[in-house]
């Protein structure tokens, strides 16, 4: 806890609010932000006369309020995180040869906040803008991992959470927090397939002073050597044996890939005050 314990728990109320689709009732609240249940409705009450939670009585929930989305608003039109990660993803892109984004937490999806794509690579799905299942990808899963386990499990109260894409990908809570413990212990997160179908995708994730996942960095890739857009395909530019490429032009594995991306990630942490 910090030196003004009150602003730490107002924050932490405001910041699992913003992560819900709909209003929660106090219960959920006081689980997820680990609140006794006097303080949250001293809290509360406080955040309500200043707008920045509204309560809807006759269903016993709490929302956003509309200084929450005045305060978004300002966030959108600074847009500083999008500021400082541009050119640390471009520089990322340049040396790997593959396309990156940076996207943030919003609810149980992910938000692509900033793409650099990289020359003669097709587009992908993960566009500005676009909102994706945060299971299911890379940057989704890194931030997941670095959430406490009852904000998890408030995002992911029954099996009907689990939207499914191709039919890849955890199906339930349980499998979930197994995927989410691997990621946490390695330090970073991958996907197979499970966004779309032969492309694949490592990620880190970018913390504040508090430790908090601000965003996920990624990278995406072929996930097979048989794909056109694999180095290691004939047909893909840095391939040797590809007309007009030198033979000493190395191509970069997994291994590799996943250094630059956690390199990138670390950089943007120190940036936003946090510690790698």
């Amino acid at each position: 806890m910090s030196q003004v314990p009150a602003a730490t728990r107002a924050l932490r109320v405001l910041r699992f609010l913003a992560s819900q689709p709909d209003p929660v009732p106090l219960d959920r609240i006081l689980r997820a932000c680990e609140l006794p249940r006097s303080t949250a409705y001293h809290l509360l009450n406080a955040m309500i006369a200043e707008g920045f939670v509204v309560h809807l009585a006759e269903e016993h929930r709490y929302g956003l309020g509309v200084a929450a989305f005045e305060v978004g608003s300002g966030y959108s039109r600074q847009e500083p995180l999008q500021r400082i990660a541009r050119r640390p993803l471009a520089a990322l892109v340049d040396r790997v040869g593959h396309s990156a984004h940076l996207a943030v937490l919003h609810g149980r999806d992910v938000l692509y906040v900033l793409e650099e794509r990289a020359p003669g690579r097709p587009p992908l799905v993960t566009d500005v803008g676009v909102r994706l299942p945060a299971h299911l990808t890379a940057s989704g899963r890194a931030l997941l991992a670095r959430l406490p386990t009852a904000q998890v499990r408030a995002l992911y109260p029954s099996a009907e959470a689990f939207v499914d894409r191709h039919g890849k990908g955890p199906r339930s809570l349980s499998a979930l927090r197994a995927l989410l413990t691997e990621t946490r212990q390695r330090g970073w997160a991958t996907e197979e397939g499970e966004v779309t179908p032969g492309l694949a995708s490592v990620a880190a994730a970018v913390v504040d002073h508090n430790g908090h996942p601000m965003a996920g960095v990624a990278v995406t890739f072929p996930e097979h050597p048989e794909h056109p857009e694999h180095p290691e395909h004939p047909e893909h530019p840095e391939h040797p044996e590809h007309p007009g490429t030198s033979g000493a032009e190395a191509t970069l594995d997994r291994a590799t890939l996943t250094a630059e991306v956690r390199r990138t990630a670390a950089l943007l942490t120190r940036r936003l005050g946090g510690t790698p």
